[in-house]
């Protein structure tokens, strides 16, 4: 750290996240001694698992700076949706929970935000009250490699009282409008024949896209 002009003792800064005894603690770290470089956040979570031999701890530093976060605005069950989406997506992880504390404006010990990653997507989720909805003018689009990860992302997010839309969109049960697209539409809908591209385009219009439908399409019209 002397080599590269870093100090090698500085003053930490930390905000408690989450504190389970025993077990897990997450905390937003505040980084601003880096030479050359803007101050940041760094969430940090420490996890401890029992095992045979003792306790194995897992530590893990992501940090949360120079990055595009998508912000979801909830009434007062943010907690419910990160995990239902943690459970649709494979590749999902949450990071950490904020809780509100003696000043509100929610109850105390209730979740404030969840930060939280989908295929590698950064997304805060927020307990914000009942002030703003959900619309269909923004969605989240999911690029899908195979018929099988269509039919599985569309059964999951429409469970449970979310809805069909036309046109490869779809809505989950609390309201948030999600695309779900296969790969294959825009490789046929970018033909350079005209008339192929047209009628791929014409195709899509369907609820659930089916690449067989799409690729017939494009073959036979």
């Amino acid at each position: 750290m002397k080599k590269s002009g870093m100090p090698t003792t500085h003053e930490a800064r930390c905000t408690y996240t989450e504190v389970t005894p025993f077990s897990r603690l997450a905390y937003d770290n505040w980084v601003d001694f880096v030479p050359g470089a803007e101050p940041y956040a760094t969430a940090t979570i420490v996890e401890l698992f029992p095992t045979a031999q003792g306790v194995k701890m897992v530590l893990t530093l992501d940090a949360m700076h120079n990055e595009e976060w998508t912000n979801l605005w909830f009434d007062n069950n943010a907690e419910e949706a990160v995990n239902f989406y943690a459970a649709v997506f494979k590749n999902s992880k949450i990071l950490n929970v904020a809780r509100y504390g003696e000043s509100g404006p929610g109850p105390k010990g209730s979740v404030m935000t969840m930060t939280f990653q989908l295929e590698g997507q950064r997304f805060m989720a927020l307990n914000g009250g009942p002030h703003f909805k959900f619309t269909e003018a923004i969605s989240l689009m999911v690029d899908c490699e195979s018929q099988q990860e269509v039919d599985e992302l569309w059964t999951k997010l429409t469970a449970g009282g979310g809805s069909e839309g036309q046109c490869g969109w779809c809505k989950d049960k609390f309201g948030l409008s999600w695309q779900i697209v296969p790969s294959a539409f825009f490789r046929l809908a970018s033909d350079k024949d005209p008339e192929k591209s047209k009628r791929v385009v014409a195709a899509m219009l369907q609820k659930k896209l089916d690449i067989a439908r799409l690729e017939q399409a494009y073959n036979n019209g």
